[in-house]
């Protein structure tokens, strides 16, 4: 099992992001704020973390990693399943799916 595939199913939630991505600031907020409590990898200070943003890549279908193409973080994970990125998980939010989503993959209780 490759390491990505590991740490996403560490945890109900897992969001892999960057210590200067403020769109993962943004997303990590909104998960608190609803009362996960995600598991948060940070990439830049991962000495794997290049190998594992370029997996991540490869599983958003990006076209570079760091250049101009989808971004790689952040990449929200819920039960162990690639949800996507900031414009996925505010989507699914603002559509009343993101809740029901974290209450069945175990990360909200009420």
């Amino acid at each position: 099992m490759d390491r990505v595939a590991r740490l996403a199913s560490e945890r109900a939630v897992v969001v892999f992001t960057a210590s200067n991505c403020s769109m993962c600031d943004v997303v990590t907020s909104l998960l608190g704020s609803l009362g996960v409590n995600a598991a948060v990898h940070e990439l830049d200070r991962d000495p794997r973390g290049r190998e594992m943003e370029r997996e991540l890549a490869r599983r958003l279908g990006a076209g570079a990693v760091h250049g101009g193409g989808t971004p790689t973080v952040p990449a929200v994970f819920v039960g162990g399943d690639l949800v996507g990125g900031t414009n996925r998980v505010m989507a699914l939010h603002l559509a009343g799916e993101l809740v029901p989503m974290l209450r069945n993959a175990g990360a909200l209780w009420l």
